[in-house]
């Protein structure tokens, strides 16, 4: 059975929302890899480029099979899956940001 195209439609949104926050975190870990040496100590410069470039990949990479998951889900009729990467990005931006914050007080 064919789902409602606005649930279709919506979960496209969804897909592309996903490409586009996994775009600025790998631009937000690119840009934290070239700040300049004085900004913030060399290690924690890194890790939260790896950290953001890290959570860019795991958006991408989890963008379609989720897109394709609620598809299938919406054709059946069947529940929603359960965003289980939600806790893992929260966690991850929140990590970055303490991290930051750390950084630019300890500089001050």
């Amino acid at each position: 059975m064919e789902p409602d195209p606005r649930f279709t439609l919506a979960n496209e949104r969804t897909f592309l929302t996903w490409l586009s926050t996994a775009l600025a975190l790998s631009a937000g870990g690119v840009a934290m890899a070239a700040v300049p040496e004085g900004v913030f100590v060399p290690w924690a410069r890194t890790l939260l480029a790896v950290i953001l470039v890290t959570l860019s990949a795991l958006a991408a990479g989890m963008a379609y099979p989720r897109w394709r998951n609620i598809q299938r889900a919406l054709r059946r009729q069947e529940p929603l899956p359960p965003p289980a990467l939600a806790v893992v990005f929260g966690a991850g931006v929140t990590a970055v940001a303490v991290i930051a914050l750390v950084c630019i007080v300890i500089a001050a």
